[in-house]
């Protein structure tokens, strides 16, 4: 059993250290800091909150996905054929993103997210895994004025994430997260999901994981083409009963503390939940993480909830 993160980690820092990276984007908004200044900012930041889940005790980490404004918009805002429209409310969270507007066929350069892969690596003594957004969850928060349906969105999506896919398994990451809330919310287009993945994925060796959260699973979702399923286990509890009853016979990523709540649980909590789960998952198909990515919280609230995550999952442990 291994514990980890689900992909995002707070930008902003603990007082009473400055908050450079909000200061640095202001900045560079202005015309005060170039690009290349900005990126050297984003690195050092990226740095520091590798160096926190390391320290929390964190088993595989990520570089907290400090570069992005967020999931829908850090890639599209590279491709022809995307304009960047207003922003709109991200879920039922208090976090909004800018919509990102198909106004043609779709078209990339070269991918993205290997080169912050191997620069996080090279900061890195633990493995890290990589975060990719996943296609359906980019057409389904996109408004789409071009190919006039969700399908065909979603697979031109996909086909411009499978060389940014293959870059990163070039590059050496061990675990390639796929990030798809929304598929929770239409579960009736988990075969447009099927078909998008095994595009991305065919010929991939490294573990490849897919990642929800804020919905409820159902079975057809754990027998997509992925070595992982990601469950948020706090904010649907009825998941529990999902995956007791389906018994996956795939790693789970079990999301067992809320990554959207202050509330700091304590490590015999966390031990129960750890548990509670190894009566239908083998401890080495069990991932310990958060419900969700940790940019809703405090970065001091993050840190501790990581640090306890693992000393739950110790605890759950040194009890079997």
């Amino acid at each position: 059993m291994q514990t980890t993160v689900v992909g995002s980690y707070p930008k902003i820092p603990n007082l009473p250290r400055p908050a450079r990276l909000r200061q640095a984007i202001a900045r560079h908004e202005r015309g005060q800091l170039s690009v290349d200044e900005l990126a050297e900012i984003e690195g050092e930041v990226t740095a520091e909150v590798i160096k926190e889940q390391i320290e929390a005790g964190i088993d595989i980490v990520s570089d907290g996905q400090i570069r992005w404004d967020d999931d829908q918009t850090y890639l599209m805002r590279h491709w022809q054929g995307v304009e960047i429209g207003g922003l709109q409310r991200y879920l039922d969270t208090n976090t909004y993103f800018r919509e990102p507007e198909i106004k043609g066929p779709l078209a990339a350069g070269e991918p993205v997210l290997g080169k912050d892969y191997r620069f996080a690596a090279a900061r890195c003594a633990r493995p890290i895994k990589a975060i990719v957004p996943g296609p359906y969850t980019l057409a389904a928060l996109s408004k789409d004025e071009h190919y006039g349906n969700r399908r065909d969105l979603t697979l031109a999506i996909a086909e411009l994430l499978t060389p940014e896919v293959a870059d990163l398994e070039q590059a050496g990451a061990p675990i390639i997260q796929i990030n798809e809330p929304l598929i929770l919310r239409h579960p009736g287009d988990i075969s447009v999901l099927r078909e998008a993945l095994a595009r991305m994925l065919s010929g991939v060796s490294a573990e490849t994981a897919l990642y929800t959260w804020f919905g409820t699973i159902t079975p057809e979702l754990l027998d997509l083409p992925v070595d992982t399923i990601g469950v948020d286990l706090v904010s649907k509890p009825g998941n529990w009963n999902v995956l007791r009853q389906a018994r996956p016979q795939k790693k789970i990523g079990l999301g067992i503390i809320d990554g959207r709540n202050t509330r700091l649980e304590s490590s015999e909590e966390i031990a129960a939940s750890v548990r509670r789960a190894l009566e239908f998952c083998d401890p080495d198909s069990a991932y310990v993480n958060p419900s969700c990515g940790l940019e809703y919280l405090p970065r001091e609230v993050a840190f501790e909830k990581l640090r306890r995550l693992v000393a739950g999952a110790r605890l759950a442990q040194s009890k079997d």
